[in-house]
């Protein structure tokens, strides 16, 4: 889920219900004077996913037989304090499957979000790494605040479904007034629920949690593959810690550069820009488009569906009806992959003749929810790791005086994304900064990979962010391509050149473009 606003990474797919307790991670006081880079992980068997990575079956073996283990690693709740009280971070591996002489280490996946499951993410991906697999570990986490890591507890099911079905685009005094309240009760819920966590969610703690990994792992040097937000988790690391980068890849690329609002209005760019290519590759197939019978027209149709769906929902998935906001949601989660086309063009299709399921089911898969009424934590973790980390906070007023740009860069998304930004206006804990600090002076070189069709991250960001690591340290590779991210498009000359440097070392030259 991108990283400032609600329409976040898709390519974390966790689903399931909130966690019973925020603090139900955090350890009793006889390991306070215990050296936490000394702890030992106890791999066993890993258990089925809990309720707020999103339930469901426990991993199953990679091909060859080879089983997923599951840990828990000790890391201070304030790293202001690491003597006092700890939570525990949920890690989850597969072993090397090749010569044990020719291992490298651990290569340490962050997924995006944020608040997306690592441990749940991992084992649904784990075949596209099998080449990477050859000579690490492969390894992630529940990042502090998702998941097992203490995860963020807000609002329960009930709530959540209301949250969000709410008008998110308010067009009059009354709508924005309901709008707000209910972003108020859905913030003071967290506070009520998780106040202990929330002041030690920001990315600088997560990048802390993963030098301590890194240690406990037995790595002297960190190998890393950051997805969407974890690009911007992996910038933070390398700012804190240089001198400890091995080999790192950052894959969807968030712009390191921007505030909360810039991020929000370039999403809005974004998948604007995504909906332009969906629209233009449905009408020049040989057969005929079912949405539309230009570009044009097919982007004039979901405006109208939108439209009418403002002021009259249609039947989704039952009791639950398809509204505005919802249709906008599962729209935007079709966009992250072009794998996803079919089931936009289905799901406008259905809507058209005023059946809503396949939009509200995508809508669902966004928020975290999943066939049983239960959600993930995901959009609690979300909006607390943003909030935490972003100093801005926006008024009714300011979202009105910048509408009409957001409208400009979208006709779709603009209010959704505009409205999005006072999400943090009553947070409770004050934001770190207006943007990351990713500067990584010293660092060993970093693949940057940024996607030119991609709409939560979109291609600008791939170049902002290699001149904000530094001279010497950002190293940029361009995919001409669709959706969020690049590797896992299977391109092959995208895989090779990151399968090259994390494998063998071997950089490709700056500016190596792949389509």
């Amino acid at each position: 889920m991108p990283k400032r606003s609600r329409l976040r990474a898709a390519a974390v797919t966790a689903t399931a219900v909130l966690l019973a307790s925020a603090l139900a991670a955090c350890s009793d006081d006889d390991t306070k004077d215990v050296d936490l880079t000394a702890q030992k992980l106890g791999w066993k068997d890993c258990p089925a996913p809990s309720e707020a990575e999103g339930g469901g079956d426990a991993p199953s073996p990679l091909p060859g037989g080879a089983k997923w283990q599951c840990a828990t690693m000790k890391a201070p709740l304030d790293w202001a304090d690491t003597k006092g009280d700890t939570i525990d971070i949920a890690l989850i591996r597969a072993k090397t499957s090749g010569d044990q002489s020719k291992r490298i280490g651990s290569l340490i996946f962050n997924f995006g979000g944020p608040g997306g499951s690592g441990v749940t993410t991992l084992p649904a991906f784990g075949t596209d790494y099998d080449t990477l697999r050859t000579r690490y570990d492969l390894v992630s986490f529940d990042p502090r605040g998702v998941g097992r890591s203490a995860g963020v507890r807000c609002e329960n099911n009930q709530q959540l479904d209301a949250y969000f079905q709410q008008d998110a685009t308010p067009d009059d005094s009354a709508e924005r007034t309901e709008y707000l309240d209910n972003v108020k009760d859905f913030n003071a819920a967290c506070e009520k629920n998780s106040d202990r966590v929330l002041p030690h969610v920001r990315t600088t703690d997560a990048a802390r949690d993963m030098d301590l990994m890194r240690e406990v792992l037995g790595d002297d040097k960190l190998y890393y593959f950051g997805i969407s937000y974890g690009t911007e988790l992996g910038g933070v690391y390398a700012h804190l810690f240089p001198k400890r980068v091995g080999r790192a890849v950052f894959d969807a690329v968030v712009d390191p550069t921007q505030n909360s609002e810039q991020g929000s209005l370039g999403q809005a760019e974004g998948f604007q820009l995504a909906l332009d290519n969906f629209a233009e590759d449905c009408v020049s197939k040989t057969e005929d488009c079912p949405v539309g019978d230009s570009a044009q027209n097919v982007k004039d149709r979901i405006a109208k569906l939108l439209k009418d769906l403002d002021g009259k929902p249609i039947p989704g998935i039952f009791p639950r009806e398809l509204t505005q906001t919802a249709a906008t949601s599962g729209i935007a989660q079709s966009l992250y992959s072009q794998d996803f086309w079919e089931y936009l063009t289905e799901g406008l299709e259905q809507a058209y003749d005023g059946n809503g399921q396949v939009l509200m089911l995508l809508a669902d898969s966004m928020n975290g929810r999943n066939q049983n009424g239960e959600y993930s934590n995901l959009a609690a973790a979300n909006i607390s790791i943003n909030c935490a980390d972003d100093k801005p906070r926006y008024t009714t007023d300011y979202v009105l005086e910048r509408l009409p740009e957001f409208r400009a860069a979208s006709p779709l998304f603009g209010d959704y994304l505009a409205w999005s930004m006072v999400s943090c206006t009553d947070w409770a804990v004050p934001g770190a900064a207006d943007h990351p600090d990713v500067s990584a002076n010293g660092s060993a070189p970093v693949l940057v990979v940024g996607n030119t069709g991609d709409p939560a991250t979109p291609y600008e960001g791939a170049r902002k962010m290699v001149t904000a690591l530094g001279k010497g340290v950002g190293v940029e590779l361009t995919y001409e391509g669709q959706g969020h991210g690049a590797y896992d498009s299977k391109n092959k000359c995208v895989r090779s050149a990151v399968d090259g440097y994390l494998l063998n070392g071997r950089i490709p030259k700056a500016g190596t473009v792949c389509s």
